[in-house]
């Protein structure tokens, strides 16, 4: 599989319209944010599937193997940017420093990142003047790109945002989102997730920990645990066709009647009901 490097901090690449994507699937050393202009067709991202339309934007984080299925002729417009620039701007906001976090932590799920209905409506417009100015380059064009640029990072970050606790927003402790992200970046390996190991990774006492997790999030450590994990069980059955045996060693579990009680005690039906339900 092909991988691509960025050597510089941040690039814009605005695509012609493009009936085949070239590069098949792939992964990058770097994050990239996908903006469909126009068209239609599949987002596939670490072997799920998103149906993607003009207006949607997505965010790919190092590693993610991915590629787009074109149904109709599309025009991506990419903005890439490696930690460098995350780094380098972070000194200068601190809502920037989080953001570097939350991003650098993605879910690598499928989908729009854009969650909020009123951030939708903000996006276009703003699109639209980020390529102008990369197309153009009128005067003061580098410094109105920047300005947009962490504009749109900020309402990327707010809406990453919202797969984590109501309580947790920009005033948060930084320790506490570090936390959350060593959660989502580690939901794969529940030994790492025990008390024992997250008091340890983080300085924090074991009889502390729990107390300190649900003052900051008005929800206790393993229901965040949980119900992070239930998202993302119930993504593999919405966007992928991996066997109910397969999604239950992804997540640790130890064979699929141990998936099948976790999964129904908490939705009250079985995974395979619930992937044939939802996809009538």
């Amino acid at each position: 599989m092909k991988k691509d490097t960025l050597h510089e901090p941040f690039e814009l690449v605005l695509k012609d319209f493009m009936n085949v994507c070239s590069k098949g699937e792939h992964s990058h050393s770097f994050f990239e944010l996908v903006y469909i202009r126009e068209g239609t067709g599949q987002q596939r991202i670490n072997a799920t599937h998103f149906q993607y339309q003009s207006g949607h934007l997505f965010l790919l984080a190092p590693e993610d193997a991915h590629c787009f299925d074109i149904e109709t002729p599309t025009q991506f417009f990419f903005i890439r940017f490696n930690t460098i620039y995350l780094q380098a701007e972070a000194k200068q906001q601190d809502l920037l420093q989080r953001m570097e976090l939350i991003l650098r932590n993605a879910s690598h799920q499928p989908g729009c990142v854009l969650k909020n209905s009123s951030d939708k409506a903000v996006i276009r417009p703003l699109m639209e003047a980020l390529i102008r100015e990369h197309q153009q380059k009128d005067l003061y064009h580098k410094e109105l790109i920047a300005q947009y640029v962490n504009t749109l990072l900020v309402i990327v970050a707010r809406n990453l945002m919202t797969t984590l606790p109501e309580k947790i927003d920009e005033q948060s402790e930084n320790k506490v989102i570090t936390i959350l992200q060593y959660v989502q970046s580690n939901i794969y390996h529940p030994e790492r997730l025990k008390g024992e190991y997250i008091s340890k990774e983080f300085g924090i006492s074991e009889s502390y920990l729990g107390r300190y997790f649900r003052k900051h999030t008005n929800e206790t450590l393993q229901q965040y645990i949980l119900n992070y994990k239930l998202k993302l069980i119930e993504n593999r059955l919405l966007h992928t066709n991996m066997r109910i045996t397969e999604i239950a060693y992804e997540f640790g579990f130890t064979d699929k009647s141990h998936l099948n009680r976790f999964f129904k005690k908490s939705r009250g039906i079985n995974p395979s009901d619930y992937r044939k339900n939802s996809r009538i």
